[in-house]
């Protein structure tokens, strides 16, 4: 099927497949403050494809990077303390596997606040911060992690490679599924790595997504969702190969995968590939149920909440996260059914959630409000927000899990 002249951000195939469409929602971390609610609120069509050639799911909107990715843009990693410890044991390993010290050079784009380069830091091998984002490159300037304020792309690596600063491993956690020049980016990467040095990425994994129907994490500013098999044909087209694969839990099923430029797959690379081959991954039939169990999660959740309120209770929500927007938007809660949402970040405290409007409040409302239930948005880290917040559960306070279906806890 041709949409729309649309073509693959992979591959460039013009036969794209229909997956689900959310409608046209706000970008998920364009959070207003209050003075702005008299402005239009952008908002952009979210229709989710398959590509059919490659493997890739993805969404057909591509919102101008320079809107997404503003001076005003309010994720700062560092807030999720499993995040950075998530990292911290990561860099261990891998100044340990890969003998890294004062002579070697990491490199990670969309490094952000700087969560995972400070730990290079702490241990004395030399690094370079590459985000567009001025705001949290100067938090990351001013924690010792150098910084360069810029989209990563071909050009940009290009550029690293001739004045001599190629990179013992890359780091990419999470930013793949973000850049609109899905091709320039890993060209870059290509370009910007030493000849036995290794990219290491992380992205959401596809089938877990699918599979725990976590429709949530599809928001504008991933443009992709990436199967083993998608990678693979990506990579291959610029002279990255998978050696290596992880699979994780953090953000409900994450990939950690590791490319070099010379090809040494190992054997969890091809039992994963050989996997998803047996389970469809590759074909349009493993994702032909989505949306219709993406409808009845909707149902099913507003049917909970609207009984709650109906029976007088108090519903809230915790963290102002960008899946959070799309829940909302999509499910279509407002402050009717669900009145603030209280989040760490002092970044988002005072601001709106995009489209829904509740306020934005710091997590001591939990306990200083006591509302009977909290609509857990970051479901995905619900284990450290559940800690977190012993004392509100303690008095009597209750959690709403939303995926894979609603739940009260």
């Amino acid at each position: 099927m041709n949409i729309d002249g649309h073509r693959c951000r992979s591959c460039g195939a013009r036969e794209l497949q229909p997956v689900l469409d959310l409608g046209v929602t706000p970008l998920a971390d364009r959070m207003p403050r209050p003075e702005q609610l008299a402005e239009p609120e952008p908002r952009f069509p979210l229709e989710v494809v398959f590509c059919p050639a490659c493997g890739l799911m993805q969404i057909l909107e591509t919102v101008d990077p320079e809107l997404v990715f503003d001076h005003d843009y309010p994720y700062y990693s560092s807030f999720s303390d499993s995040l950075v410890e998530h990292s911290r044991k990561h860099v261990e390993r891998v100044i340990a596997a890969r003998g890294l010290g004062p002579d070697s050079l990491v490199i990670e784009l969309a490094s952000n606040d700087g969560y995972l380069l400070r730990h290079y830091v702490e241990r004395g091998v030399p690094v370079l911060g590459i985000d567009p984002v001025p705001g949290v490159a100067e938090v990351a300037q001013k924690a010792g992690v150098p910084t360069m304020v810029a989209f990563f792309g071909r050009d940009v690596g290009a550029e690293l490679a001739a004045s001599g600063r190629r990179a013992d491993v890359v780091h990419a956690n999470n930013v793949l599924a973000h850049v609109a020049d899905t091709n320039g980016f890993v060209a870059g990467i290509a370009a910007v790595l030493k000849d036995d040095g290794a990219a290491v990425f992380e992205m959401p994994y596809v089938r877990d997504l699918i599979d725990h129907c976590e429709f949530d994490t599809i928001y504008h500013e991933h443009l992709c969702y990436f199967s083993l098999t998608a990678l693979d044909n990506l990579f291959r087209r610029h002279g990255l190969f998978l050696n290596d694969v992880l699979r994780l839990r953090i953000h409900g099923g994450s990939l950690r995968v590791t490319a070099t430029l010379k090809e040494e797959p190992s054997a969890a690379v091809r039992e994963m590939l050989a996997a998803e081959k047996a389970a469809g991954l590759a074909d349009i039939g493993y994702y032909r149920d989505f949306s219709s169990r993406v409808v009845r999660l909707r149902g099913e959740l507003l049917d909970l909440l609207k009984r709650l309120r109906g029976e007088g209770g108090v519903v809230a929500a915790y963290g102002a996260a960008a899946k959070g927007s799309t829940m909302l938007n999509y499910v279509g809660v407002g402050p009717d059914l669900v009145a603030w949402v209280a989040d760490r970040n002092v970044h988002k405290q005072g601001r709106v959630m995009p489209g829904t409007h509740q306020p934005i409040v710091p997590p001591g409302a939990l306990v200083e409000r006591r509302p009977d239930y909290v609509l857990l948005l970051p479901w995905n880290l619900a284990d450290e927000i559940l800690a977190q917040q012993s004392a509100y559960r303690e008095a009597g306070g209750r959690f709403i899990l939303p995926v894979p279906q609603p739940r009260v806890v």
